[in-house]
C-alpha cells in the first residue's frame, strides 16, 4: 500500500463535515398562497442576509453543517449560480430565496468543500411571478461591504437607497457584513440597455485586503431561453465603483 494514502484511510467519517438541507424539500409542490417576502429589513450598522419571521418555507434555504470549519463561508449553488453563504457558530445557515415556478435545484457545500448535499424540486404553481432578469452579487471576504447598483433603460436605479423600482424590479437586501449575496430581480424588465455596477463601500479590519466580487447575470430563468453569465471582478479599495456589465434586454 502506498503510505501516502494511509492518513486518508484513518480519517473517520464522523470527523468530516456533514451537510443537511431542511428547506427546500425535494419533490413536487405548489406554492399558491404562500407568504414569500423578497425585500428584507435593513439593520445598521451591521446587516446580513437572514430569515425573517413569517417567511414561508417555500421561499427558504435552511439547514445545518455539522463539524463546519469555523469562520469560513459555505458555498450555496442555486440553479447553477454559486455564491458564498455565511454559517453560524452552531453550524446552521438560513436565507430567503425567490424561487420561480418549474424545476429548481439547491446545493450546499461545506466550507472545506469535502461534503455537500443537494435537493431538487418542481413548483407547479403556474400563477407564480417569474424572474425574467436576476443579478446576483456576492464576494469573498468577511466584514466587507460591497453594493450592487442596477441602472434600467427607463432611468430606474436600484441600490440600497432605492431598493424597489416603479416597474417592480427590486433589490432584496443591503448586506454590510460580508459575502452577500445581494440580488436584484425583475419579473417584467423594460426592454433596452442595462448597466450593472459594484461599489466597494467599506472594508473590514484589513483595509488593504483584496476583495473579489462575483456577479452572475441570469435572463429568462427557468425557460429554454435561459442564459447565465458570471463575472469576477477584483475590488481593491473602498470608494471604488466598477462597471461590471452593460447589456441589452431582451
Amino acid at each position: 500500500m502506498n503510505p501516502r494514502w494511509i492518513p486518508l484511510l484513518l480519517v473517520p467519517i464522523w470527523a468530516q463535515a456533514q451537510v443537511t438541507i431542511d428547506a427546500p424539500k425535494g419533490g413536487w409542490r405548489n406554492s399558491a398562497g404562500a407568504r414569500e417576502e423578497y425585500t428584507q429589513s435593513v439593520n445598521y450598522p451591521a446587516s446580513s442576509v437572514n430569515l425573517q419571521p413569517g417567511q414561508s418555507e417555500t421561499a427558504q434555504i435552511r439547514g445545518r453543517i455539522a463539524g463546519a470549519v469555523k469562520g469560513k463561508p459555505a458555498t450555496l449553488v442555486v440553479n447553477g449560480a454559486a455564491m458564498p453563504m455565511e454559517v453560524a457558530e452552531d453550524g446552521t445557515y438560513g436565507r430567503p430565496y425567490g424561487f420561480g415556478s418549474g424545476s429548481n435545484s439547491v446545493e450546499v457545500r461545506s466550507p472545506d468543500g469535502k461534503s455537500r448535499a443537494r435537493t431538487q424540486f418542481f413548483d407547479n404553481y403556474q400563477g407564480k411571478t417569474q424572474a425574467r432578469l436576476r443579478v446576483v452579487l456576492s464576494w469573498d471576504s468577511a466584514g466587507t461591504d460591497l453594493d450592487l447598483h442596477v441602472v434600467t433603460p427607463d432611468g430606474g436605479h436600484a441600490w440600497y437607497g432605492n431598493r424597489v423600482l416603479k416597474d417592480g424590479g427590486a433589490l432584496d437586501v443591503d448586506v454590510t457584513t460580508g459575502y452577500g449575496p445581494e440580488i436584484f430581480s425583475s419579473a417584467a424588465p423594460p426592454k433596452g440597455n442595462y448597466h450593472v455596477y459594484v461599489n466597494y463601500y467599506g472594508s473590514g479590519a484589513d483595509a488593504s485586503a483584496l476583495t473579489v466580487a462575483r456577479v452572475t447575470l441570469i435572463t429568462n430563468e427557468g425557460t429554454p431561453r435561459e442564459k447565465q453569465q458570471t463575472f469576477q471582478v477584483p475590488m481593491r479599495a473602498p470608494g471604488e465603483l466598477t462597471l461590471v456589465k452593460s447589456f441589452v434586454f431582451p
